[in-house]
């Protein structure tokens, strides 16, 4: 079992910045893939973005390349979504979660935080 919290949503104006975290505790978390979904009202959860605890490899969705970058803190078992030049579309409950599988689908993912809210104003 792999439990994961977030923390850093928040309300933003449009161009500005937020810092999602995620910090993971149980058994073999730095075995996992730490991926970054994201759910808009009204739409399905789609990925945002991905990476490796033991090499770091990162992989993003197109809307967010070059704007969203994740990280990770292996002392910590904490990955970070920075998020920059925020758009209105970027509005939603972002997800941590996390398995075994390098993956892009919500379907792979076994283990999930339970959300936390990003609102950007335009």
């Amino acid at each position: 079992q792999v439990q994961l919290v977030e923390s850093g949503g928040g309300l933003v104006q449009a161009g500005g910045s937020l810092r999602l975290s995620c910090t993971a505790s149980g058994r073999s978390a730095s075995s996992y893939v730490m991926g970054w979904f994201r759910q808009a009202p009204g739409k399905e959860r789609e990925f945002v973005s991905r990476i490796t605890w033991w090499d770091g490899s990162t992989y993003y969705a197109d809307a967010v390349k070059g704007r969203f970058t994740i990280s990770r803190d292996n002392a910590k078992n904490t990955v970070y979504l920075q998020m920059n030049s925020l758009k209105p579309e970027d509005t939603a409950v972002y997800y941590c979660a996390a398995d075994l599988a390098i993956a892009t689908t919500e379907g792979a993912y076994k283990f999930w935080g339970q959300g936390t809210q990003v609102t950007v104003s335009s």
